[in-house]
């Protein structure tokens, strides 16, 4: 496999490395294309249906919750059965979960439904990610994760067109109906797709069960949970400030600095092309400098770039500020996918991006809530401090791990 990879890293990409990527990226799309549905649908559905704010608040919750317990779940089949079935399994739930969304008319079915899109959501990661790591030459994963996380960003642009064409003439029924689109991407998959050579040659030498495998990886010493915990850190800090920054930053404008900003859907263009932007550039500085300088630059940036929101005193300069801002801040989300690939062996691969992910996105989630409270009582500047100290942290904790030191190019 090695010698494969080392080849196609020379002379081009092979016909099923183009398939692996082509499939990843448009299953992460079109997963992110369904979660978002519910933003965009949110305000109908709060009218449609008498809720409560807290009640649709907690809607958001329990998918990021069913994320979670999707990742471990299904990280810990996809390492135990393999890449490919399980991918298309997860893909095959949430597109079914999202799908059945057109016929929810109160609050206990909505919580199902959204849990079990959450599953299927939260177990595609680790997976999807994990086929790239084990089809690419292991200088080019930053790289190709980075590709397959700008595929979610296309999914955020799919997502609100089928919103703004759906939504005034069916309503939020039909544009959950719509969900159900991901489900003609598995037969691709099954069809294209193979077990990794790395995968199936892990599985014949493998001494233990896949859940004790886990533990001993992640768990089983204080060295190996800091890495672990560490690394949950740093991915709670990165959904956080995506959160915060993508929910709010519109609104701080608005209210802060006295902007009438209309046209949300250039600002939402403006900062998706900031993003993807950011991912190629930083997949590229991973691979070629390593993930230390990669994440330093990145997140030391992020923490600096947060405060620029201020200098916002039209609508133009918004939006260069909102694409400046998302390069950086979510510029590093392929990257921590690559990098748990490489500091994770191949018999719990998914297992490990899965549970380490989800977990960030599980309590990330709820920078909305803790930046709603600061807006509330204080400025602006407060509110970006706090953004600001959590990249801080994360920059520290990158530092201290010792894994992220010895991933070099050149071993």
């Amino acid at each position: 496999m090695e010698n494969t990879t080392v080849n196609t890293h020379t002379h081009g990409l092979t016909t099923k490395q183009k398939w692996t990527i082509a499939s990843t990226s448009s299953g992460f799309a079109l997963e992110n294309m369904d979660v978002l549905f519910l933003s965009f649908a949110m305000s109908s559905m709060i009218s449609d249906l008498h809720l409560s704010g807290g009640a649709a608040g907690l809607i958001g919750s329990i998918t990021n919750l069913g994320m979670l317990f999707g990742g471990i779940l299904f990280g810990l089949v996809g390492d135990k059965f393999g890449r490919v079935k399980t991918f298309t399994y997860t893909i095959f739930i949430f597109a079914f979960a999202t799908a059945m969304m057109a016929v929810a008319n109160n609050i206990a079915m909505i919580y199902i439904l959204r849990f079990l899109a959450g599953i299927g959501a939260g177990g595609e990661y680790g997976v999807g990610i994990s086929i790239i790591a084990e089809s690419f030459h292991k200088n080019q994963i930053g790289k190709m994760t980075s590709i397959a996380a700008i595929g979610g960003q296309i999914g955020a642009i799919l997502a609100a067109i089928a919103a703004a064409m759906i939504i005034p003439t069916l309503g939020w029924h039909g544009l959950f109906l719509l969900g159900i689109v991901p489900v003609v991407l598995t037969y691709f998959v099954r069809r294209h797709l193979t077990e990794t050579d790395e995968f199936i040659n892990a599985k014949k030498v493998e001494k233990e069960s896949t859940s004790k495998a886990v533990f001993e990886y992640m768990f089983s010493s204080p060295k190996v949970a800091y890495q672990s915990f560490a690394l949950m850190i740093m991915t709670t800090v990165q959904i956080a400030g995506y959160f915060g920054l993508m929910n709010w930053l519109p609104i701080i404008v608005q209210k802060q600095l006295g902007l009438n900003v209309s046209g949300s859907s250039l600002w939402m263009i403006a900062t998706i092309v900031g993003m993807s932007l950011g991912m190629m550039t930083f997949g590229s500085i991973l691979d070629f400098f390593g993930p230390r300088r990669a994440f330093g630059i990145f997140l030391i940036a992020s923490a600096l770039m947060v405060y620029t929101i201020t200098l916002a005193h039209n609508t133009v300069t918004l939006l260069i500020i909102g694409a400046i801002v998302g390069f950086f801040s979510n510029g590093m989300f392929g990257g921590y996918g690559a990098v748990i690939s490489r500091l994770y062996p191949t018999e719990i691969r998914s297992t490990a991006n899965n549970i380490i992910v989800n977990v960030g996105r599980a309590v990330g989630g709820f920078s909305s809530v803790v930046i709603g409270i600061l807006m509330d009582h204080y400025s602006l500047t407060v509110v970006m401090t706090f953004l600001s100290v959590l990249y801080i942290i994360s920059f520290i904790t990158m530092m201290t791990l010792p894994g992220m030191k010895k991933l070099s190019v050149k071993n």
